[in-house]
């Protein structure tokens, strides 16, 4: 799997590559994927042509399958869409697209992203117990790449946090170096100094360091070279 998503893009298509196969394998004729990012739900893929329209009619009524299994964490499995009561008018709406039975399956959670994926079959009672234990097999690994995926993006936030984190550091040290020397006074007296009309000014103490070694200079500051990945 760890091979499957370095191999696709983006996350985006490695799991259109996956629902297309998940597709392939079972009885389904199509499937959405839904996450759930700030409590918004939303279809990131979708292969079949209809998942977009049902996933769009259960959220615009905040209930059906693919959110049941969203939130509950649990398979829900629709044998037959026209005898199906829950939920209010999407069954009806469904079926009149021509599907005949549905299954849900929840992604595991392995990070802060809930989602599902939501497979669809024209005849009804189409999923098998084969089918349900392949398309959950799936779903795992749905949930392992949206993971690896989260924690990548981490990765790559706390290094932008940390290259900006230096960047901070040397504009300091170097307005401390400066107020030391036309000054003479020791380092701890001089980033009192700083701070202090840090306070006093109301603006940040990065910002007050640059503007000094602006108006020394006549430029601003050349900050280090960020920190880059090893090849």
């Amino acid at each position: 799997m760890v091979g499957w998503l370095l191999e696709t893009e983006s996350l985006r298509a490695f799991l259109q590559h996956l629902v297309d196969d998940a597709v392939a394998a079972s009885e389904a004729d199509g499937c959405g994927v839904t996450v759930q990012r700030q409590g918004r739900p939303l279809t990131v893929v979708s292969t079949g042509g209809l998942a977009d329209k049902l996933d769009e009619k259960q959220y615009g009524q905040d209930d059906g399958p693919c959110l049941q299994a969203l939130r509950t964490g649990q398979v829900v499995h629709v044998t037959d869409m026209l005898g199906e009561t829950r939920w209010g008018s999407y069954p009806r709406f469904a079926a009149d697209l021509g599907v005949g039975s549905a299954l849900s399956v929840p992604i595991p959670a392995r990070t802060h992203t809930a989602g599902a994926l939501n497979f669809y079959a024209a005849a009804p009672d189409a999923f098998t117990e084969d089918d349900r234990h392949t398309l959950t097999v799936f779903a795992a690994r749905a949930g392992g790449g949206i993971a690896l995926a989260q924690r990548l993006a981490d990765a790559e936030d706390f290094t932008r946090d940390l290259q900006a984190a230096l960047v901070s550091r040397s504009v300091i040290d170097q307005a401390i170096g400066a107020v030391m020397q036309r000054q003479q006074c020791g380092e701890e007296q001089a980033f009192d100094l700083l701070r202090r009309l840090s306070q006093q000014t109301n603006v940040k103490l990065r910002d007050v360091c640059t503007r000094l070694l602006t108006d020394l200079a006549g430029e601003p500051p050349a900050p280090r070279t960020p920190l880059r990945p090893r090849p």
